[in-house]
């Protein structure tokens, strides 16, 4: 029996997508990143998902594209590519909008595809010993529909520099340019995580997802359309159960 491309447990909160092809690092087929979507969609659906960890089974995260993918592109029509490239669009967006934060835990390597996988996330968690990297421009090929993400989570100067060099930097230096939040040892690494996303479970189910949305919304939208947004979401916010509890707490101490 084959094994599944991705796993997927929620419990206490956490819906725990693991990429399960550690023979092939966890390269994105055709077939994972179908998987992918319908985790991720199905996460989004479930009442007691709060916090998404993304984690790669083995020793990487996740090493870029299938080789039999790369070589199939080769081959294949304009019209034909860009169907195939909207896929990785439609996931990128489908992780966006998703309701709860998604945090991508990376171990030993995430490159290419990998890479843009992990930057999709909203946070990403680092084992001192990750590697990141976008080594698209070695074969002459382009990181292209990250870069919607990557150019709004480094500046601008960085992003040049990593998708056009395509060299892969430690996890220390992708802390430095501000592409990941936290490194931690490779010893402490799991413990930190689950600290960490037990910790974000935590927090008011309604203020994470009202914050998210209404930051991710705020990408295109002038100085006055966002503050104008931000009067309804703080509206709407003050109305939630949760903020209601927390204000009575507050005001009781």
């Amino acid at each position: 029996m084959t094994e599944p491309k991705v796993l997927l447990e929620i419990n206490a909160g956490v819906a725990r997508i693991t990429l399960n092809r550690p023979d092939k690092r966890n390269a994105l087929s055709g077939e994972l990143i179908s998987a992918l979507k319908n985790a991720v969609a199905e996460a989004a659906r479930d009442p007691q998902c709060r916090v998404v960890l993304l984690t790669g089974a083995g020793a990487d995260f996740c090493s870029g594209a299938d080789l039999a993918g790369l070589e199939k592109t080769s081959t294949a029509s304009v019209l034909d590519n860009m169907a195939d490239a909207r896929v990785m669009a439609e996931l990128f967006l489908a992780m966006r909008n998703h309701p709860h934060p998604i945090v991508a835990a990376v171990q030993g390597r995430a490159l290419a595809g990998g890479c843009g996988l992990a930057t999709a996330c909203d946070i990403i968690l680092a084992a001192e010993s990750a590697q990141f990297g976008y080594p698209e421009v070695n074969i002459g090929f382009v990181p292209a529909m990250v870069m919607a993400i990557l150019r709004r989570s480094v500046s601008e100067k960085a992003a040049f520099e990593l998708v056009v060099t395509g060299q892969a930097v430690s996890a220390a230096r992708a802390r430095e340019l501000g592409l990941i939040h936290h490194v931690y040892s490779d010893d402490r690494f799991a413990a930190e995580v689950e600290t960490y996303v037990k910790h974000l479970a935590s927090r008011s189910a309604s203020a994470v997802m009202l914050s998210k949305r209404l930051l991710y919304q705020m990408d295109s939208m002038s100085f006055e359309a966002a503050l104008e947004a931000g009067v309804e979401v703080n509206a709407i916010a003050r109305m939630t159960e949760d903020c209601k509890r927390g204000v009575e707490r507050f005001l009781k101490k």
